[in-house]
């Protein structure tokens, strides 16, 4: 991609908006940067960036002025494809591609892409942990927290590139082109962003548009019907002693010739995933679980397998359009009572009444407090929010962070103000 003089404007100042931005600035393009909160909330470093570079900057919005020049607009995911602006620009003939795409264009290494609505972030973190073991460099970013733009900065010291995809990302692609195309589950997910589930999938499936047969999909059996005309899919399969994402990487290591002992070697290492099922500690036999990325209701069906009752359980958060009566029946088994914070908090209390006792909390604190004065020795205290953060943090890190801190210390700084 050719980015000389070209007008590129990047909606959103978050980490992959400042990657963006950096990424055409080294290739030559004319950058402007719109973001819609005030200048005082755009991180320091980067803003002090922009002014060296004598970089045009709009604050407080994203006006259909400050877009009109541009060649090309460069959305960051947390930003709706059908905004009014990206619209109006569309219909302007502005090309409109997302970070993800943007990177994909100036990526000369094979891709490997994990997407599915759960279990995204350990299945990626296994194919490059694996890569590693066998003595290959990978470069591991995309919805997992590094954007992708990042990764160009390195990509001729690389052997593959592995990205965790989100249907956000997949969204904007145009020629984004992944050598292994992983797509590990599909439940309900983003309806308040997604207008129903076969909106939610179509975004998704895009994952395969612009492979060729020399590419690979990997598929759970149940998604068979998903592939076009012609695409012969791998199926994630393996022992019965393999959880479903080992099993997914056993597929990618058996297209690369990567031996199952090189994987079970990785697998038996992994410390897992913070805020991902995150043991935190025992106090007073009570053991404590970081599960603030479960930010779907199958993440927390996932979770409440996985633990033995009494669970008294933490959730709650922004509402992602879920449906939270499809778990009631394993919240019955094994959920002794339920602490409901933010802003779905009356949602989750019909949900899942007459078989479980729930008591609203006015925030964190007050439920984990609330909670630890319930449980009896032998209990697990599990934050498995089935939400989103936004409500009330800036995403679930900071909100499984802040659970840490409120189990180990009591309190927080955000809940003493």
């Amino acid at each position: 991609m050719n980015l000389t003089n070209k007008i590129i404007t990047i909606l959103g100042t978050g980490r992959s908006g400042q990657a963006a931005a950096r990424l055409v600035h080294k290739h030559k393009g004319v950058v402007k940067v719109s973001d819609s909160g005030p200048i005082e909330n755009i991180f320091k470093p980067f803003y002090q960036w922009l002014q060296h570079n004598n970089i045009t900057l709009e604050s407080g919005g994203h006006t259909q002025r400050f877009i009109k020049s541009s060649d090309m607009v460069v959305v960051s995911p947390g930003i709706p494809i059908d905004a009014q602006v990206l619209q109006w620009a569309g219909a302007k003939g502005i090309v409109i591609i997302g970070e993800m795409e943007l990177a994909s264009q100036f990526c000369s290494k094979p891709i490997i892409a994990v997407t599915g609505s759960n279990g995204k972030t350990t299945t990626t973190t296994l194919i490059h942990q694996v890569l590693e073991a066998e003595g290959y460099k990978s470069c591991l970013c995309g919805n997992i927290g590094r954007p992708f733009s990042e990764c160009i900065e390195e990509i001729n010291n690389v052997d593959y590139v592995v990205l965790e995809v989100s249907s956000f990302q997949l969204e904007t692609i145009q020629t984004f082109h992944p050598h292994i195309a992983v797509f590990l589950n599909f439940s309900q997910n983003h309806l308040d962003r997604h207008k129903d589930m076969k909106e939610y999938l179509q975004a998704k499936v895009r994952i395969f548009e612009n492979q060729t047969e020399e590419d690979y999909i990997i598929l759970n059996k149940d998604l068979v019907d998903i592939t076009k005309r012609g695409q012969v899919p791998f199926f994630i399969s393996g022992d019965e002693y393999y959880t479903e994402n080992q099993k997914a990487v056993l597929t990618v290591a058996e297209i690369l010739e990567i031996s199952s002992e090189v994987c079970d070697k990785v697998f038996k290492a992994f410390k897992g995933i913070e805020h991902r099922l995150e043991w935190v500690c025992n106090i007073d036999g009570v053991d404590y679980i970081n599960d603030s990325k479960a930010t779907t209701v199958e993440a927390g069906r996932w979770a409440l397998h996985s633990m033995e009752a009494p669970v008294f359980m933490i959730c709650g958060g922004k509402d992602k359009g879920s449906d939270f009566t499809q778990i009631r029946n394993v919240v019955h088994d094994k959920v002794k009572k339920i602490f409901v914070i933010g802003e779905v908090s009356e949602k989750i209390t019909k949900s899942f009444e007459g078989g479980v006792e729930i008591e609203v909390c006015q925030d964190l604190i007050d439920a984990v407090k609330k909670a630890q004065h319930d449980a009896d020795e032998g209990a697990t205290i599990l934050l498995s929010p089935m939400c989103a953060s936004f409500d009330m943090f800036k995403n679930f890190e900071e909100r499984g962070k802040v659970f840490k801190e409120i189990v180990k210390r009591g309190t927080h700084p955000l809940f003493s103000k």
